[in-house]
């Protein structure tokens, strides 16, 4: 189960930190991420974080300002967002999905989400 929470109302330029707790996950099994969605539009990729050496690749939009992290002894992962901007607007959706069915970070990251397993309900971001 995947609880996401650190989502809400920030101006344009502000920085907000989301946080996923994941029961049942164990970092080293799984890879993790982070999607988001806008009413009327398909769910999009925005971070990926792949077991083992740690890699973590980004949207190409939001490379710099976006950052995926983990921490084992909380089984929680983060994303870290700088920078924000009106279209950052969106409902934030942590993922995570057994290491075995992880797939290049391409695929993880289109849009659609499908081949992750497990996700959260969302938190949800506005950006004025």
């Amino acid at each position: 189960q995947l609880v996401e929470s650190g989502g809400g109302s920030v101006q344009a330029g502000g920085s907000l930190r989301l946080s996923c707790a994941a029961s049942g996950i164990t970092y080293s099994n799984y890879c993790l991420g982070w999607f988001r969605q806008v009413p009327g539009k398909e769910r999009e990729g925005v971070a990926v974080r792949y077991p083992g050496g740690g890699s973590t690749f980004y949207r190409e939009l939001l490379k710099g300002r976006f950052t995926i992290s983990y921490d084992h002894a909380k089984s929680a992962w983060y994303l870290e967002m700088r920078n924000l901007r009106p279209e950052d607007t969106a409902m934030y959706y942590c993922v995570a999905a057994p290491a075995l069915t992880c797939v290049t970070s391409d695929r993880a990251l289109a849009a659609g989400g499908t081949g992750w397993h497990v996700w959260g309900r969302g938190t949800q971001v506005t950006v004025s």
